[in-house]
């Protein structure tokens, strides 16, 4: 199988709508939602990424965890839900998120062939290792980076050199998988080789930096990467 990626050794992930369904929490309380489980979920991550970035502008830094609870005040009361016990049990499904079907496969596949394997998340390390525990993929993965030890949120590129820095290995030779169009943009632009998993068909971004390629699940990647 011939690599349309070459010269690369460690295969990096983003976690939240990457590895793991965002989308999940809502979709397990659909008893108690009914026809707001979609748009709850939509307002949730919306805003939910949106403060990470006006935190880090503000350099007003807390741990993804409260980022994501605030997240969730807000979509609540933009909807009009007061119901603390259901807040709880949103919050509780978020900790342990479902993995997407293909993605402890691909994980295997990749240190099968002899490649690194890690994420680097905005997640804080209690988030990230309850849902890398959920999900049975500990033993394909070489480490997991979390934003908490820089401080700062993603697009910084403070964040994206910690996996330079902590698997040694040169931007160039690492190969990184974002279901987020700003995420695989500022990738690029920092000099990752970016595979976009465009799982929600959204258009690029227009801000600096191009994925080498676009794929719409984690299926796609190892033959990308001749494997």
């Amino acid at each position: 199988m011939t690599a349309k990626i070459k010269d690369i050794d460690a295969c990096v992930f983003d976690a939240y709508g990457t590895l793991f369904d965002v989308n999940a929490a809502a979709a397990h309380c659909r008893d108690a939602l009914g026809d707001k489980a979609d748009e709850l979920s939509a307002i949730w991550r919306l805003r939910q990424l949106e403060y990470t970035w006006l935190r880090s502008l503000m350099d007003e830094y807390v741990e993804f965890w409260k980022v994501t609870g605030d997240g969730l005040d807000y979509a609540m009361a933009s909807l009009g839900i007061e119901d603390a016990a259901l807040r709880e049990r949103l919050m509780d499904i978020y900790m342990r998120l479902d993995a997407y079907p293909e993605v402890k496969g691909v994980l295997t596949t990749l240190k099968a062939g002899g490649l690194k394997t890690a994420i680097l998340s905005n997640g804080s390390p209690k988030m990230l290792n309850s849902a890398v525990e959920n999900a049975g993929i500990n033993d394909v993965l070489d480490d997991t980076f979390s934003v908490e030890s820089v401080g700062i949120y993603k697009p910084h590129p403070s964040v994206y050199q910690m996996a330079v820095d902590g698997l040694s290995v040169e931007a160039g030779r690492i190969c990184f998988m974002s279901s987020n169009a700003w995420d695989a943009a500022a990738a690029a632009n920092f000099g990752f080789r970016v595979v976009w998993v465009n799982r929600f068909g959204q258009p690029q971004e227009r801000i600096p930096g191009d994925p080498e390629q676009v794929i719409k699940s984690l299926d796609g990647l190892p033959p990308l990467l001749g494997l």
